[in-house]
């Protein structure tokens, strides 16, 4: 196919594709078959690889994500993200309600409201230009956020285009909550557990989770949703009212609306909504911790104002904390990666919230004293918006004559070795970081994590399997065999085949990815990337010292003498010396500095054109520079794209030197 049948075919595809989202996600009434969806979807997709060019920010393609990010850059909203008071049952609606009509000077019962669901997910603001999406941020501190745009084109709900049904303002800011239904939570949690992964708590953590996640094409599968709330920055908005806001971006953006809305008038109808709500909540396919009450009249709400981070015009009318009564009859001391000793509770199983609680962690031994908990003592589980439960209190008066206290253990539940505790810690630890078989367990889950050694397919389930038969340390993984795997239960030749094929290449990862697997205490990613700037290979950081790795920006001391105890343990000392045997031994890639942008820091901002941020970044370095992702009194220049806002705002209020990209490169070739 020539360029130009490519140019009017894709065109043609994306045209007959977003229909059909319409049809099946806005519409709810689909014209197409799935088979023949993917068909066109997939045509479409190899027009766009044949000629990237024709791949535009709204094509439908854009759902599948894209390769994974460093890191999410911050990003101001052009208005900020204010949360909402709240109030607890029916009696303080009525407060609520009578106190708002008071400050109007009118009638309560003459005052419309608009009425919704609190969905429990992450609020985002989604800002369209001509009609297309160009960024989507989470809510952070209210007035900065991260950008998510890329996972967020993944949620298919969401119109990457909200122009195809009709004319819309040339910039539009949505607000909304992105959640996980309850079928994709069931599904998420099913692939987590044959992976042998720890399952996601709740609703929001798996929401959370996948918005959250660097690679974008992981959040495509985990079929996350969006329902709108509110309006965000939108140039001459001419909506009067809540409810028609609403109604107006459902029918004619194509966005979705939490078809649960509807309008009040007076107090009783708003707490009857109220309860409703709290009936149909556990029938409902998302989850929902009470409901939002705003004034329906836009000039209302502008009347009212707000006060320093709530507005006096709306309010979450929260359900109540879900509570249970039980018997604590065990405390459990669990050992991690780290050598931390936790205490669980073990209590005679109960229901709170719609889960079976039987389990749940004391944290630590100061949450116990805290507690003033026993064994055989009645205490309370809450599930407050559905979070994870937790022992909230002791109930005193049920304790009986038989209760004893809890004794922490002075030697490992699972090695025997002494217990200690680190000066200024509240945690207990087990001494024995060599041949702890708990702890063996968290460090090849650890080294084979997705940040680590990014072993695919060797999940905790495996882990475990692969220490009852003998496993002794993160080496040994590089010595299995397929005989080694074929002893597991439900093992097969293919994904025997798949998990060695994958232990393979995990051989190549980098340096930087490398020293995170091996676990250092206090030693997460992104000091790991600062030693691979100042090292070449594990020997050359190994015989760093104190003062030496205290040199580097951003180490401290109690990293430093971290990084120097685990290289100066012989057991560890021991460990990467087999992996070396086995060919794991990275070696950082240096290349010489220049000095052209000694002593300055760059940020870059929207959508660049004529390079990508990594390659940015990398000529930066590469001239003695360095790449910010923030802008503060320390940014030299930014480097603003097409799309740059908030960093570009806010450069410019602190009398930043702004650059576009062609000065960017004038300065690199001067």
């Amino acid at each position: 196919m020539d360029y130009f049948a490519a140019v009017t075919r894709a065109k043609e595809l994306r045209t007959i594709i977003d229909q059909a989202n319409i049809d099946y996600y806005q519409l709810d009434a689909p014209t197409m078959p799935d088979s023949e969806y993917d068909r066109l979807f997939h045509e479409l997709l190899a027009i766009e690889k044949e000629n990237p060019s024709l791949a535009v920010s709204d094509s439908p393609t854009k759902r599948v994500g894209a390769a994974p990010l460093s890191k999410f850059e911050k990003v101001m909203h052009k208005k900020p993200m204010i949360s909402l008071d709240n109030v607890f049952n029916g009696e303080e609606i009525k407060v609520f309600v009578e106190a708002t009509a008071a400050a109007l000077g009118v009638d309560a019962e003459e005052l419309e409201w608009c009425l919704e669901p609190k969905i429990d997910g992450l609020a985002v603001d989604l800002n369209y230009e001509e009609g297309v999406l160009q960024l989507a941020a989470t809510r952070g501190d209210s007035e900065i956020g991260e950008n998510v745009t890329a996972n967020i084109r993944t949620i298919r709900s969401i119109p990457l285009n909200i122009g195809a049904i009709g004319p819309v303002p040339s910039i539009v800011g949505l607000r909304g909550e992105v959640f996980m239904p309850q079928d994709s939570f069931i599904r998420v949690n099913q692939e987590k557990e044959e992976a042998g992964q720890d399952v996601y708590a709740n609703k929001r953590n798996a929401a959370a989770g996948a918005l959250r996640q660097l690679d974008s094409r992981e959040t495509a599968k985990r079929g996350l949703d969006f329902f709108c709330y509110a309006p965000g920055h939108i140039e001459d908005m001419g909506f009067k009212t809540q409810f028609g806001f609403l109604q107006y971006v459902g029918s004619q953006f194509g966005v979705p609306v939490n078809p649960l809305t509807c309008l009040a008038k007076g107090i009783q109808p708003v707490v009857d909504y109220y309860q409703q709500m709290m009936d149909l909540r556990p029938t409902l396919p998302y989850d929902v911790d009470g409901v939002v009450i705003k004034l329906n009249s836009f000039a209302h709400q502008e009347k009212l104002g707000e006060k320093s981070r709530t507005p006096r015009w709306a309010t979450a009318a929260k359900f109540p904390a879900q509570q249970a009564q039980t018997v604590c009859t065990d405390v459990a001391w669990q050992v991690g990666r780290t050598g931390v000793i936790t205490p669980v509770a073990k209590l005679t199983p109960v229901e709170c919230g719609g889960v079976m609680v039987s389990s749940p962690t004391l944290h630590n031994v100061d949450q116990i004293n805290r507690l003033g908990l026993m064994i055989g003592d009645t205490v309370v589980v809450e599930r407050s918006g559905d979070v994870i439960p937790a022992v909230v209190k002791v109930v005193l008066e049920r304790r009986n004559e038989e209760a004893r206290p809890v004794i922490p253990p002075t030697l490992c539940p699972e090695c025997g070795a002494p217990v200690i505790q680190i000066e200024g810690e509240v945690a207990i630890r087990c001494s024995n970081t060599i041949s702890c078989r708990a702890q063996l367990r968290e460090s090849v889950s650890h080294f084979c994590s997705r940040g680590g050694m990014n072993i695919e397919g060797l999940g905790d389930k495996y882990v475990e399997n692969l220490v009852e038969i003998g496993l002794q340390d993160v080496s040994g993984i590089y010595k299995l065999t397929k005989a080694d795997f074929m002893k597991f239960p439900r093992m097969g030749n293919k994904l025997a085949d798949k998990l060695l094929a994958a232990i393979e290449a995990s051989k190549t990862r980098s340096l930087r990815q490398f020293l995170f697997a091996l676990g250092i205490r206090l030693c997460g990613e992104g000091t790991a990337k600062r030693l691979v700037e100042h090292y070449t290979c594990v020997k050359e950081i190994a015989a760093a010292t104190r003062e030496d790795l205290m040199r580097i920006p951003d180490i401290g001391p109690a990293v430093a003498d971290s990084i120097v105890s685990f290289f100066g343990n012989s057991g560890s000392a021991a460990v990467i010396e087999r992996l070396r045997d086995c060919g794991i031994d990275p070696v950082a890639e240096k290349a010489e500095k220049g000095t052209k942008f000694a002593g300055l820091t760059f940020v870059f901002s929207g959508s660049l054109t004529k390079f990508t941020r990594d390659e940015a970044k990398n000529m930066t370095e590469k001239e003695g520079g360095k790449a910010s992702g923030s802008v503060s009194r320390k940014t030299t220049y930014l480097v603003a794209g097409p799309g740059a806002g908030g960093k570009l705002a806010e450069a410019q209020a602190l009398g930043i030197t702004v650059l576009d990209e062609d000065g960017f490169l004038a300065m690199l070739s001067a």
